[in-house]
């Protein structure tokens, strides 16, 4: 269900008649749609164009800022994993690993034989 907030600001895209400058058409809703294997009625791929529409338009907004004096950035966090040294911390102990094996023969779990 859609809030009354969001009916408020689509209602403003249906009424200022930007249907005609619309970048996004019904019939890319309906593919996207397809695409998300979820059903609309009219009335949900309206605002959902809307919606999109708002979203390019923001897209497009950002376009228009001035990035001359930004460094251009590779990632946004840290770069790379962060390195550990690589050292043993749990050595194997065989008594250990087989004292609840319910059955074992010379330092070895002892399985049925499957294979004839």
């Amino acid at each position: 269900m859609r809030s009354a907030a969001t009916d408020t600001r689509t209602r403003g895209c249906y009424d200022s008649g930007t249907m005609a400058n619309s970048k996004i058409t019904l019939e890319q809703v309906r593919h996207v749609a397809l695409l998300a294997r979820i059903e609309l009625n009219a009335d949900e791929e309206e605002h959902l164009r809307a919606d999109m529409d708002q979203i390019l338009a923001y897209v497009d907004k950002l376009g228009e800022l001035d990035t001359s004096g930004v460094e251009p950035t590779m990632q946004v966090g840290e770069s790379g994993t962060p390195m550990r040294t690589d050292e043993v911390t749990n050595s194997p102990d065989p008594e250990a690993m087989l004292a609840n094996a319910p059955a074992r023969e010379r330092g070895y779990f002892k399985v049925p034989k499957i294979i004839e």
